[in-house]
C-alpha cells in the first residue's frame, strides 16, 4: 500500500498473478472487478497509514471478506524487499491462515471517531490560539491573566474589545468587571496599564476571531455527535460515574472501543490493544524494560487527561491509588496506571452495564491489613501452632 500506487497478489488455482494499480478511484475499481472476476474469496493488505481505507472501502462495500494487518507482525525476511515480493509474501501467509487481522470497526463507528478525533484536534488548536493571544498580551505588558482565571471569561472579553477600540484608561476598562471581579478592581488596573501598539491590537482582534470560530466549530461537531451518541446514552452516563471522566471522554472511549466487548476476549487484551499495559520483555529470566506497546494513540491521550483529573479527586480510590504510585514511580508512570485502570474499568461498566462503585481512598489498606493478617497465621499454623485472632477495642 502506497500513497499513489497498490500492488495485489492474487492466488489461484492457476498459480499467482502480480498487479499494480494507481489509487485513483477508477483505477481501484478496475482492481476491484479484476479480483470479483477471478472469484476472490477473502483479502489481506498492510495498515500502512491511511492509504488502506480507500481500497478497504470499496472491499467492503462489495462484501469481500477483508483483513486489515500490523506491518510489524508480517515482516520478511530482509534483503529481500519489493512491493510484488511482499504482496505475494501477504497472499502467502493469508492462504496458510498465519494472519491475524487489526481490529476494524463498522462504517457507524469510524465515522463517529473521525468526528470526535477532530473535536479533539479544534479544542487543541483553540487552546493553543489563547497561548499565543497570551503572548501578545505579555508583550504588550498588559498582565490580565495574573488577576483574572478565564482570559475569556465574560468581564475578560469586554475589556479585550474595549482594548481593540482604543481604550487605553486602566480605570475605564476595570469598570467592565463584573459580579465576583469587581472586588479586584485596583489589581485589575495596575494589570491594565501596559504599551499597547497598533500591530498588537490587529492581533489580538484576528485571534479573538478565529476563537470564536473555533468555538462554534466545536459546538456545531457536538451537536452532531448527540445525535450519533443518542443510541448509548445510558453507556455514556454509566461511564460519567468514574472518577476523572467527563462526557468527551466518555464519548471518545465509545467511539474508540465501541460497544461490543466480545472483540476483546479480556479487560488485559482491551488494555494491551489500547496501549496503557506494561509490554512483557523477558530472556533467559531475566526481566527487561516493560514499557507500554504502541496502541491507540487517540484513546491512550484521553485516557491519561482522565487518570490525571482522577488524580485531582478527593476521597476516591484511583486518586489514592495515583498518589501512592507517584510517590514510588513517578507522576509519569502513576498516570499511565491509572489509565490502564480507568480502561479496565470501562470494559466491566459496558459489558455488565453497571455503574462505578467506588472503593474508598482506604481500601488498598483494608486488604493489605487483611492480607497481612492471613499470610501471618498461616506461618504461625505451619509451625505447629493454633492461632485465634481478635481485634482489639
Amino acid at each position: 500500500m502506497h500513497k499513489k500506487s497498490v500492488t495485489a497478489c492474487l492466488i489461484t488455482p492457476k498459480g499467482k498473478e502480480v498487479k499494480t494499480f494507481s489509487t485513483m478511484t477508477d483505477d481501484l475499481l478496475k482492481m476491484l472487478d479484476w479480483l470479483m472476476k477471478e472469484g476472490c474469496q477473502q483479502v489481506a493488505m498492510e495498515s500502512t497509514s491511511s492509504y488502506w481505507k480507500p481500497v478497504y472501502n470499496l472491499l467492503e462495500a462489495a462484501d469481500i471478506p477483508t483483513m486489515i494487518v500490523n506491518a510489524k507482525h508480517i515482516k520478511n525476511v530482509p534483503g529481500r524487499k519489493t512491493d510484488v515480493k511482499d504482496a505475494e509474501w501477504i497472499a502467502d501467509l493469508l492462504r496458510h491462515g498465519l494472519l491475524k487481522g487489526s481490529f476494524i470497526p463498522s462504517q457507524e463507528q469510524r465515522e463517529l471517531r473521525e468526528l470526535i478525533r477532530y473535536r479533539h484536534s479544534l479544542i487543541q488548536e483553540r487552546s493553543r490560539e489563547i497561548n499565543r493571544l497570551q503572548k501578545v498580551l505579555e508583550g504588550a505588558n498588559i498582565k490580565l491573566s495574573s488577576v483574572v482565571s478565564d482570559i475569556l471569561g465574560k468581564s475578560s472579553r469586554a475589556m479585550l474589545e474595549a482594548l481593540i477600540q482604543g481604550e487605553e484608561d486602566p480605570e475605564k476598562l476595570s469598570e467592565l468587571a463584573q459580579k465576583r471581579l469587581k472586588s479586584k478592581k485596583g489589581e485589575l488596573q495596575k494589570a491594565l496599564k501596559g504599551l499597547m501598539g497598533p500591530h498588537q491590537k490587529l492581533m489580538i482582534e484576528i485571534m479573538l476571531e478565529h476563537i470564536d470560530s473555533l468555538t462554534a466549530k466545536v459546538k456545531q461537531i457536538d451537536e452532531e455527535v448527540e445525535k450519533r451518541m443518542d443510541p448509548f446514552f445510558e453507556i455514556v452516563d454509566l461511564l460519567e460515574t468514574i472518577p476523572g471522566v467527563g462526557r468527551r471522554t466518555a464519548e471518545q472511549i465509545i467511539a474508540e472501543i465501541g460497544t461490543d466487548m466480545g472483540r476483546f476476549p479480556t479487560a488485559s487484551h482491551l488494555c494491551s490493544w489500547a496501549g496503557v499495559a506494561p509490554g512483557n520483555n523477558e530472556s533467559a529470566g531475566k526481566r527487561k524494560s516493560g514499557k507500554t506497546r504502541k496502541g491507540n494513540k487517540k484513546l491512550r491521550a484521553a485516557l491519561v487527561e482522565a487518570a490525571r483529573a482522577a488524580a485531582r479527586t478527593k476521597g476516591t480510590y484511583l486518586s489514592s491509588k495515583y498518589q501512592r504510585l507517584a510517590a514510588r514511580r513517578g507522576a509519569k508512570r502513576a498516570a499511565v496506571a491509572i489509565a490502564h485502570q480507568i480502561l479496565k474499568i470501562s470494559y466491566y461498566i459496558i459489558k455488565e452495564k453497571q455503574p462505578y462503585i467506588e472503593l474508598g481512598p482506604d481500601h488498598y489498606e483494608k486488604t493489605r491489613r487483611e492480607r497481612t493478617a492471613r499470610s501471618s497465621i498461616k506461618k504461625l499454623e505451619s509451625l505447629g501452632y493454633k492461632v485465634s485472632v481478635e481485634e482489639t477495642a
